[in-house]
């Protein structure tokens, strides 16, 4: 009911809102991060500067985009109008809780779209402060709405419900899946984010010790609860032994600086990797399955080494503080192990040269490459190859999912 009247909203006017709503999301990082710390068991430092901090950036940009987007444009003798999709139903997950939401209502906003959002039933807690602050920045009543409950139940009733015109769902490939064949049979629009299992890439021309030492961080950063985390680490044969050791060295470092998983049950599912990969011939060089500490849901930083291309570690999503280090002979070999997954999402390439680099990144199946530990733009469009999603978030290409086109002969 909302959908026309804010639709109608001039862009300035939207922009104006969503300016409110990052100095409300910045006024209230302290008490996001503390929530987010107590609800996911994120450290307080990457509550602060993650969870808490790239949320304000993110709702900044579309504040900006939407002040300076051509909503219309003249091709020939036409006149096409960027017009809002619709009413959109937004299912996120609970590994960066604030983020997401985020990266899907922002844009929504900006595009004059109307939002149901469905946090995780893990995390709930911080979607609620955002809706506060999107309260409190002057956004109408039944424009931003927030609906909690279990995915087999509120997600399946969102997915489902024919005023919907577009799903955003970022979370596992199999439940993704499930979203796009609903979609498919009423035809409506989707965005999915989903799973990944990306692989950094050390040529022999690298800095082997900084490039397993980010890429070791990469992996236990949010407890290795990210998407996008470079889980393979591939490396020259004639290096091998040396960087095995550096990420040994790396990851034991990580063992009083992660948090807990989220639950109880990641936590047993991230074991069971460990114990698979050990199974089917994977050399256990840092961490393992044990329990690192009486209580809580801990995972030791996990290196597990000799990984090849066909064990499960390597082709699966873990979810947790897991690399696996696998040779390779030559760069061509290398290209078929980091393209040898029904993923494509994120990855990394380390060169001495970073035309090398480049080279090497442009022939990559995948979303998003990092050259030489290049830092996160929240500007740049994110999403997958293959079964890691369709669309993108972030920036203007996030901007564009949420609209759609009208054009005007003369």
């Amino acid at each position: 009911a909302a959908l026309p009247a804010w639709a109608a909203t001039p862009p300035a006017e939207r922009a104006a809102r969503l300016a409110a709503l990052r100095d409300q999301l910045h006024a209230r990082r302290d008490e996001i991060a503390a929530t987010v710390t107590a609800e996911l068991g994120a450290p307080e430092k990457l509550s602060q500067t993650v969870h808490a901090g790239v949320p304000v950036a993110v709702a900044g940009s579309y504040a900006e985009l939407a002040s300076t987007y051509s909503f219309e444009e003249k091709i020939g003798n036409s006149t096409v109008y960027h017009e809002p999709v619709g009413v959109v139903a937004a299912i996120t997950p609970w590994n960066y809780p604030l983020h997401q939401i985020v990266a899907k209502a922002a844009p929504a906003l900006a595009a004059g779209c109307t939002i149901v959002v469905k946090p995780a039933e893990n995390t709930p807690l911080v979607a609620r402060i955002f809706a506060e602050c999107v309260h409190e920045a002057g956004v109408p009543a039944g424009v931003f709405n927030l609906v909690t409950g279990l995915g087999a139940v509120a997600g399946q009733a969102l997915a489902e419900h024919p005023d919907v015109d577009l799903l955003s769902f970022t979370g596992s490939t199999a439940v993704g899946r499930r979203i796009g064949a609903i979609a498919a049979g009423m035809v409506k629009r989707v965005a999915l984010e989903l799973g990944g299992k990306s692989a950094n890439v050390i040529l022999p021309s690298a800095d082997l010790a900084r490039a397993v030492n980010v890429g070791v961080a990469n992996v236990m950063s949010n407890s290795g609860q990210t998407c996008s985390a470079w889980t393979r680490m591939l490396v020259h044969r004639d290096r091998y032994d040396e960087a095995v050791e550096l990420a040994a060295a790396a990851a034991a470092k990580y063992g009083d600086r992660i948090g807990p998983l989220v639950s109880a049950r990641q936590r047993d599912r991230v074991r069971g990797y460990i114990e698979k990969g050990v199974a089917e011939g994977a050399r256990l060089v840092a961490g393992g399955p044990e329990a690192p500490r009486p209580q809580g849901w801990y995972v030791s930083p996990t290196v597990l080494a000799d990984v090849t291309p066909d064990m499960t570690v390597a082709q699966e999503e873990i979810f947790g503080p897991v690399l696996c280090v696998l040779p390779y002979e030559d760069e061509e070999d290398a290209l078929r192990i980091a393209n040898g997954t029904v993923y494509g999402l994120a990855g990394a390439v380390w060169a001495g040269d970073e035309a090398e680099a480049v080279a090497f990144a442009r022939r990559m199946d995948t979303g998003q490459v990092d050259i030489n530990g290049g830092r996160f733009n929240p500007l740049a469009p994110f999403g997958g190859y293959k079964q890691s999603g369709v669309g993108r978030e972030l920036g203007v290409h996030g901007l564009t999912e949420y609209l759609q086109t009208k054009s005007l002969q003369f």
